[in-house]
């Protein structure tokens, strides 16, 4: 699959025609309030395309003001990922996660370090120094990923037809490895809108 193929497969955010096999999903608690940074990965009906996936988003999380900042991150398996520290202060990153078990000691203020995730999964991180910072990257096999806004709201484009497998994560998310899995028929002409309500545990 060539580059503008792999980018359409994306997140899009900016209203454009619907196209066959196109979703926009609604992620929603159980009060009915939009839930943002919800993981929605797609296997299509179809099979998952050959070749490199790359998203037009980047592959760098930042740390910056004792947070790790984008909260939740999408990359594809082999991504290398930078961590920047925008803070005056060091920081020491770690992940237990099955998916990534890695260690960034201290590293100060405009250092960065970068580590190459290779395993699909939840990678969770922490600051061995900061113990209230933590982050998410999440490591995809499939071009079909997108994360959802603050209306809730995620959308992937160029699915084809047929029933597609959806798996939508979220770090608070009750249930095995925090995640929900529907399958959805793809419709031959339009779009698919769903909203998908997830159980929720309460934040610390």
């Amino acid at each position: 699959m060539n580059a503008p193929r792999l980018f359409l497969a994306a997140l899009s955010l900016i209203a454009s025609p619907a196209m066959a096999g196109d979703i926009d999903l609604r992620i929603v608690d159980a009060a009915g309030r939009p839930v943002s940074d919800a993981v929605v990965t797609v296997r299509p009906a179809g099979g998952i395309p050959a070749g490199p996936i790359r998203f037009p988003w980047g592959t760098t999380m930042v740390q910056q003001n004792i947070a790790f900042s984008p909260h939740v991150l999408i990359v594809p398996v082999g991504a290398t990922v930078k961590f920047p520290n925008k803070d005056k202060v060091r920081h020491h990153v770690y992940s237990f996660s099955k998916a990534a078990k890695f260690e960034i000691k201290l590293f100060g203020q405009d250092e960065s370090r970068s580590y190459t995730f290779t395993s699909p999964g939840a990678v969770a991180l922490g600051c061995n120094i900061h113990d209230a910072m933590s982050g998410f990257i999440k490591v995809v096999d499939t071009p079909f990923a997108a994360k959802s806004n603050a209306a809730g709201q995620a959308r992937i484009n160029g699915l084809g037809t047929g029933t597609a497998r959806v798996t939508v994560w979220h770090p608070l998310l009750k249930g095995k490895d925090n995640e929900l899995l529907i399958n959805l028929p793809i419709p031959a002409s339009g779009m698919e809108s769903k909203t998908v309500p997830l159980a929720l545990r309460a934040s610390k």
